[in-house]
């Protein structure tokens, strides 16, 4: 056996991958919500403090308006991402579609950036050919949460939480 072999631990495969898509414009740096930039994006480390000079600031490097997912963005948004899923034969275990982003929870046989980057691009695409998204740009904000989950416990947590934790299911 190589060392490569050896060193391998299937302990060190996620099981799965939460990923969020926010909508463009909707979750600025500075945000009372609180938010984390590149320099802290790091396991354990908190939010940014909430800071209206920041959060004006981030506004004003926009070039157009923020992204609402209206009920027909939202749909083909979801159907993109089911399709994705489906093409890929990635396991799609929840999704849920708001007006401002999107959670999922994927098992996939790749690395976490590339299903993210998979599901944006598949998303935009079926918004475009659904006719509700017109514009060059991508609806999304640059980045995406990607979160790993490692046991059963926190698959069915993260399932709860993109199923039930947000509220009523939108129209």
């Amino acid at each position: 056996m190589t060392s490569s072999h050896r060193e391998f631990d299937p302990d060190h495969i996620p099981i799965a991958f939460m990923i969020t898509l926010r909508a463009h414009g909707t979750w600025l740096h500075g945000d009372r919500r609180g938010s984390v930039d590149r320099f802290h994006n790091r396991y354990g480390t908190p939010r940014l403090a909430p800071n209206q000079l920041r959060q004006s600031f981030e506004r004003s490097l926009m070039k157009s308006p923020p992204v609402k997912l209206t009920a027909r963005r939202r749909a083909a948004v979801y159907r993109g991402i089911r399709e994705t899923c489906e093409l890929r034969n990635w396991r799609l275990w929840a999704l849920n579609v708001r007006s401002n982003h999107v959670h999922s929870v994927v098992t996939a046989n790749c690395h976490s950036k590339r299903v993210r980057a998979a599901l944006k691009a598949n998303a935009t695409r079926t918004m475009r050919e659904s006719g509700c998204w017109e514009s060059e740009r991508s609806p999304w904000s640059g980045g995406g949460s990607r979160r790993f989950i490692w046991t059963e416990q926190q698959l069915i947590e993260a399932i709860d939480y993109v199923l039930y934790g947000h509220g009523d299911e939108l129209p």
